[in-house]
């Protein structure tokens, strides 16, 4: 029997898990016991299972909720989009701006002040976009904005080649 079809009683839509179409033959009644016995047990470890994963899961869970009028920091490589912005290493930007929370829109989602840099950018973010932040007096932010492209990810280039040179590998 499917997982699905043990925890929910039913079969599933899915063409692969169509039953052929025939006579059913009625088994003894002892037999359909163990079967129904034997089904409420599987149920049972699917069900201990899935609760077991789901708490391994909430600890590493966090709900982030912010105010009206928080200042935060919004994540520029977009999730379907360029993960590094362009640039391999550590010091690739993950983050920029300071921009304000205008409103909240849902349970998840959020409205921000967005510069004119960025006004071919859509103004609301899910909350995972976002990173909190502390306010400082002695933190300047500047970021290129006019670099940032509608899909929340831009690509830096090089301004200079400092240095340039051949190394020879063991075998290449």
């Amino acid at each position: 029997m499917a997982p699905f079809e043990l925890l929910y009683g039913r079969n599933s839509q899915a063409p692969t898990c169509w039953e052929e179409v025939g006579e059913k033959i009625i088994e003894g009644p002892e037999l359909v016991q163990i079967t129904n016995e034997k089904i409420a047990i599987a149920r049972e470890k699917l069900k201990e299972a899935q609760s077991r994963q789901k708490s391994y899961a909430d600890q590493h869970r966090r709900t982030v909720e912010f105010q009206v009028g928080d200042h935060v920091f919004l994540r520029v490589s977009h999730c379907c989009g360029v993960r590094r912005l362009g640039i391999k290493g550590k010091l690739s930007p993950r983050y920029i701006g300071l921009f304000e929370i205008l409103e909240r829109i849902g349970e998840v989602s959020y409205r921000l002040a967005l510069p004119p840099q960025l006004s071919h950018v859509h103004n609301v973010f899910h909350v995972s976009l976002l990173r909190g932040y502390n306010y400082h007096q002695l933190h300047v932010i500047s970021y290129p904005l006019h670099k940032i492209q509608e899909d929340i990810s831009f690509e830096e280039e090089p301004e200079a080649i400092l240095d340039r040179q051949e190394r020879v590998m063991r075998r290449k």
